[in-house]
């Protein structure tokens, strides 16, 4: 076997990135229904092994995955109210109520109508057997998870750090369970139909070939129940609030940098405990997926910290990471597991020297790659196989938005290094330019092979506080064109599954 089959499980395949929040549906965001397993269908058809989604966690203010109130559960949005009416916990008059017209997530709408359909269908819910064994084999998490979401509705949702001090402190609010034991129940529930209906869609794309590719971010929310029932592993104060908070310097992009807001780990304790909390942490996400993208992989190595309380990133600092350990460790637990390291952003000569040491494989975004005449992101300097290669990715432009704001320099660069067919796009033709690379994993996302502009299908503007995460697919969306595009360009590249 070679290193790339090693740490992929196969060779020189393709994938589309489109989230599990952008699938068609009618009510109002994508779930675990027929769109999920329409798109496995659309992915086999056009020959594709990977379907990558983002963090499947719950969203909270700002809605995006990566500040969630709880890194290790799932998003309820995504139980499929279809799927509830099949089990006869919800009638066709009830999920008429649900449906809407729009194509983008109403996030707020969704918070003011999902949660009082999934109470109605809890009240009719009997548990069996299966639903026992759910709770006993999650009890490690699935109990601060119900008790901490049960006191967020008993403090109408408000920061942990505010609640009265017997909740405050998670080994107190454990000894007060029993007063929210039917909130914790509805909330144990919502966990036990995630999982079910996950693991049906995971079940479909197997039996297709088809590998899930999940996204596990850095870091977590302050506000969640992960620093709650864990304070000890965060640089916290004597409130419980941070002492420094994860961001990124200024660059080019932003002057003030970007000011994530996430407490920092507290890693000397971590290593201590032989990095107990991250091992668990991953054991949980390869319970849901098959390969994981570990974001903010640089931050592994050095990462960037800001006084609690600062306006902007920019009287921040850089701060060694014990990643070597950390990653040695995960390794002696997980041999065979299939990681991703998204090797962006500020890449220094330690975030490589821990690539290196850990052996998985980088990030290749071709967006980055025609404002240098050597840049790394070009496919021609690509030095190993071992990588996987994105036209664009959540985070950026849009591919056909971004070709057209290409200067004038860049855009003879491109000329160069990705020439067009006749008759081709310039989003096709950097496609093709990913998928002809050398890379073993080629992903496009599914805005790339619709040619969106940033207007249509933008996802996320890092450094914008509001207005991201919305993105959804109409149901039409999966016409003949586009499947035989897709298929097409993967069979003709020879991707194909």
């Amino acid at each position: 076997m070679n290193n790339c089959e090693k740490n992929f499980g196969f060779i020189h395949k393709a994938g589309i990135l489109m989230p599990i929040s952008s699938l068609p549906s009618p009510y109002g965001i994508g779930t675990f229904g027929k769109g999920a397993f329409d798109f496995i269908d659309l992915l086999d058809e056009c020959k594709q092994t990977c379907w990558q989604v983002l963090p499947l966690n719950p969203t909270s203010y700002g809605d995006s995955p990566y500040q969630s109130p709880a890194s290790i559960a799932g998003n309820p949005y995504f139980i499929d109210p279809d799927l509830l009416k099949a089990q006869k916990l919800l009638t066709a008059e009830e999920l008429a109520d649900l449906k809407v017209t729009e194509t983008n997530i109403d996030y707020g709408r969704l918070f003011n109508t999902r949660y009082p359909m999934l109470r109605t269908a809890h009240a009719r819910f009997v548990p069996g057997e299966d639903y026992a064994e759910f709770c006993r084999a999650n009890a490690g998490w699935l109990e601060d998870y119900a008790l901490f979401m049960a006191l967020k509705v008993h403090y109408g949702y408000r920061q942990w750090t505010l609640w009265e001090p017997e909740h405050r402190d998670c080994q107190s609010a454990r000894t007060h369970a029993d007063e929210f034991e039917a909130e914790m129940g509805f909330w144990k529930w919502v966990q036990y139909e995630f999982m079910k209906q996950w693991k049906a869609v995971c079940d479909y794309a197997h039996k297709k070939g088809i590998s899930i590719i999940g996204d596990m971010p850095i870091y977590v929310a302050h506000d969640s129940m992960d620093v709650w029932r864990a304070p000890e592993q965060f640089l916290l104060d004597e409130n419980y609030n941070p002492t420094v908070v994860a961001g990124c310097p200024p660059d080019a992009y932003s002057v003030d940098g970007q000011l994530w807001g996430n407490p920092i780990y507290n890693w000397e304790r971590m290593e201590q405990e032989g990095f107990t909390w991250w091992i668990d942490r991953v054991e949980k996400s390869f319970a849901l997926y098959d390969l994981l993208r570990i974001d903010h992989f640089r931050g592994f190595a050095g990462y960037y910290t800001i006084p609690y309380g600062e306006a902007t990133a920019k009287n921040g600092k850089w701060n060694e990471a014990p990643g070597k350990a950390l990653f040695g460790a995960i390794r002696k637990v997980f041999p065979d597991a299939k990681i991703i390291a998204e090797d962006l952003g500020f890449i220094t000569e330690d975030v490589r020297e821990l690539l290196a040491d850990t052996d998985f494989p980088g990030m290749k975004v071709l967006q980055f790659g025609f404002y240098d005449e050597d840049s790394e992101y070009l496919p021609r300097m690509f030095e190993t196989d071992n990588c996987i290669v994105y036209a664009s990715t959540h985070d950026s432009d849009c591919t056909r938005s971004w070709y057209a704001s290409l200067d004038e320099d860049a855009l003879a660069r491109f000329k160069r290094e990705c020439g067009r067919k006749k008759g081709q796009s310039p989003t096709y033709a950097t496609i093709e330019c990913a998928m002809v690379s050398r890379a073993n994993l080629a992903v496009i996302a599914m805005q790339d092979y619709m040619e969106l502009t940033n207007e249509q299908g933008r996802m996320n503007v890092p450094s914008r506080a509001e207005g991201n995460w919305a993105w959804r697919v109409s149901c039409r969306y999966a016409t003949k064109k586009l499947r035989d595009a897709i298929r097409e360009m993967t069979v003709t590249t020879g991707r194909a599954k």
